[in-house]
């Protein structure tokens, strides 16, 4: 059987392999087993989901899986990703579970998992289920098959445990603050705690039909709230992905801010305070070069991690860090939260906000970013592109061509049948010849 996690839990095309709901009820007796091998006590799992049609069908499979081998089940119905590793924790949970293909299309799917500490379980944890998966788990007895109950107000603690993280004493009154929830799992937990908090709030994809998920709206499509800013003349726009761990910040121009800049402001406003453990951010290999040399002139450091939000918070973890986070809009604050909230951070944003009475503007211009440039190149299942000679040559030329003063970073996606192009350097045009070559070279050797 082909490797089934990725860089964030199994995902893919619903109803197209491993996305399939036998796969489904095989994974869910798999990590049933794994996580209810004591059968001194009682089991439960939580199961969230966000509003893509296929999340009923995997729910049921899953949960089917999951009873099969005894273990309970709560089921949140829609909620976002943090959400799920809060509640896999405060309900005393062996295993936490959301249904999401995160930013991808509605036709895709994905299933991740937490332990019960509320965080991403480990390669290695990964991997142990895999080999149940392989081997197959035989069902429990008739007598220990396990419950099923909706939890109903799930939505309703979430909401509650992200207004904790703001500060006691402050509103958001007289801000106007569009937030485009992606037609995803944060449609109601997010216009409800902006607006509990005092903001006059905007809320746009927030009409889940189980097919418009992520299209044409949320964080990988700004230009929505961009308009709606203008329209409303907001103060800020928050855009969350499909599951909401993920943000994308818009000013009052509708200029967009990505992560490293609301990184940049954190890391700083936090340092001043003594609250940035450490010294250190923890970012991927994907953020730019303008904040490694941010930080650096502030005495701060900058550590990278491989992409995927879980290892920048292994690296937390394992450095006592408690600020981290992905260029794409995964914020991870752990005093707060054990995976990234994009709720969380455009909360933390608007604090900053009425805190200094500075716009928006002013807060997402941090750093001039070097130049960067990012090309995909799509291969179909089996090829190997990044093993081919034709493209290896030409990454040792760009390499070379880029040396002392840029970088150049070619990796396969962990969530699409993608090869990822980046560089990065101050000429803008010896940059882009670089990145084309490499693309080519790429292409070239998936069409052979």
């Amino acid at each position: 059987m082909d490797k089934l996690f990725g860089t964030d839990g199994v995902r893919g095309t619903a109803n197209t392999h491993p996305m399939t709901a036998d796969m489904a009820l095989r994974i869910g007796a798999a990590v049933g087993r794994y996580f209810s091998r004591d059968r001194s006590s009682v089991h439960r799992v939580v199961i969230g989901k966000d509003t893509r049609l296929s999340g009923y069908m995997f729910e049921n499979a899953l949960t089917a899986g999951l009873t099969s081998t005894g273990m309970n089940v709560l089921l949140l119905g829609p909620v976002p990703t943090p959400a799920v590793g809060l509640l896999t924790r405060s309900m005393r949970a062996d295993l936490g579970v959301m249904i999401s293909a995160s930013h991808n299309p509605a036709a895709d799917n994905g299933i991740k998992f937490f332990g019960p500490d509320g965080y991403k379980l480990s390669d290695q944890m990964e991997a142990d289920i895999e080999e149940l998966i392989t081997q197959g788990v035989a069902p429990i007895e008739a007598e220990n098959i396990g419950r099923a109950k909706r939890i109903d107000d799930g939505r309703f603690r979430y909401i509650e445990r992200v207004k904790s993280s703001f500060p006691r004493q402050m509103r958001l009154d007289g801000l106007k603050v569009v937030v485009d929830c992606a037609n995803g799992a944060a449609y109601k937990v997010a216009p409800e705690a902006l607006w509990e908090l005092g903001a006059t709030v905007i809320p746009i994809g927030v009409d889940p039909n189980g097919n418009n998920i992520n299209k044409g709206c949320g964080s990988t499509h700004p230009q929505l709230a961009a308009e709606t800013v203008a329209a409303h003349g907001a103060d800020l726009a928050i855009c969350l992905d499909g599951d909401a761990d993920r943000v994308i910040l818009l000013d009052e121009n509708g200029k967009v801010g990505d992560g490293d800049q609301f990184m940049a402001l954190m890391a700083v406003r936090w340092a001043s305070e003594g609250k940035l453990a450490n010294n250190a951010l923890v970012a991927t290999v994907m953020s730019n070069l303008g904040l490694e040399h941010f930080l650096a002139a502030k005495n701060l450091r900058l550590e990278r991690t491989s992409v995927g939000d879980r290892y920048v918070v292994e690296r937390m973890r394992a450095g006592g860090f408690n600020l981290g986070g992905e260029q794409s809009g995964h914020i991870v604050m752990s005093d707060y939260a054990t995976t990234g909230d994009g709720l969380m951070a455009g909360l933390q944003f608007l604090a900053e906000m009425v805190r200094s009475g500075k716009p928006a503007s002013a807060l997402l211009n941090n750093f001039d970013p070097v130049p960067q440039l990012l090309k995909n190149v799509r291969f179909a299942t089996g090829q190997t592109p990044l093993d081919s000679k034709i493209v290896k040559q030409a990454i040792a030329q760009a390499e070379a061509d880029l040396a002392g003063a840029g970088r150049l970073l070619i990796r396969k996606s962990g969530t699409e049948p993608l090869v990822r192009v980046m560089a990065e350097h101050e000429d803008a045009a010896l940059m882009e010849r670089a990145v084309d070559s490499v693309v080519e070279a790429v292409a070239e050797s998936v069409s052979t």
